[in-house]
């Protein structure tokens, strides 16, 4: 996928599908920075990296942190001289309604859903632009297809989408491509932490498996090779575009 020898930074990847992404593009020969708030996290992920042979590094970060990212970026430049891709993938959760949703709630999913994909592209952005890189921001099909008891977060998953192609048109001149992935329930990361939340975990994760077409939940693996995709240069007419990878969610049927 041509992405032999580029430096990846990809934000929480941690765990779930960030830490899936940094896996696969490791495989690809990417050279990645595993950033995450959670350091031991980011860690374990770059711990598995490099027991098969591939180049990581970790960085603690907070993406709703100026101050944060910009260290990130720093680090970056200093251990790999460059940046090829940005994935904006860090994100939080809250599953309530705007009446339950607290000031601080609210704020954080902002801060860090929307707020961390706008600093960590300004801050890059001057850094994609000597090398052409391009940028995968990873929304969801909340931002178009909302659930009950998920408001902030629905909210913050659209303003992502809209974010992408707003940047697509901005920077396109300069040769940086822009789009964002947006998945259906993954079994990892904020969807497990739901189903976890639920009375009954097991239940919980087979009704949202029958709310896809293909009748099961995703693997963070198959987001990650669109991001790879993406990433590459087989997509070098991609940009501003929204790619959806659910399963078909919001169609499933009982399997005849």
């Amino acid at each position: 996928m041509d992405l032999q020898n580029r430096s990846v930074v990809i934000t929480g990847s941690g765990s779930g599908i960030g830490r899936a992404c940094a896996l696969e593009f490791a495989k690809e020969g990417a050279n990645i920075v595993i950033a995450d708030i959670q350091l031991d996290a980011a860690q374990e992920t770059v711990s598995r990296i490099t027991a098969a042979g591939g180049k990581a590094f970790a960085c603690g970060v907070d993406v709703s942190k100026p101050d944060s990212v910009a260290a990130l970026v720093s680090e970056t430049i200093k251990q790999y001289g460059k940046i090829d891709v940005l994935v904006n993938n860090a994100a939080v959760q809250v599953n309530k309604t705007i009446v339950d949703t607290s000031f601080d709630e609210w704020n954080k999913q902002m801060s860090v859903n929307v707020g961390g994909v706008f600093l960590c592209s300004k801050l890059f952005l001057p850094y994609l632009k000597s090398t052409k890189g391009n940028i995968v921001n990873m929304s969801s099909v909340n931002g178009f297809f909302v659930e009950p008891s998920c408001a902030g977060y629905c909210a913050t998953k659209a303003a992502i989408t809209g974010l992408t192609k707003a940047m697509a048109i901005d920077h396109g001149p300069d040769g940086i491509r822009v789009n964002c992935i947006c998945p259906g329930y993954i079994d990892a990361g904020l969807a497990e932490g739901y189903f976890q939340s639920q009375a009954n975990p097991a239940q919980s994760r087979a009704e949202a498996g029958k709310l896809h077409a293909l009748w099961r939940i995703g693997k963070p693996e198959e987001v990650a090779q669109v991001a790879i995709f993406l990433a590459s240069d087989r997509a070098s007419f991609v940009t501003g575009s929204a790619y959806v990878v659910d399963g078909g969610f919001g169609s499933g049927l009982p399997p005849k």
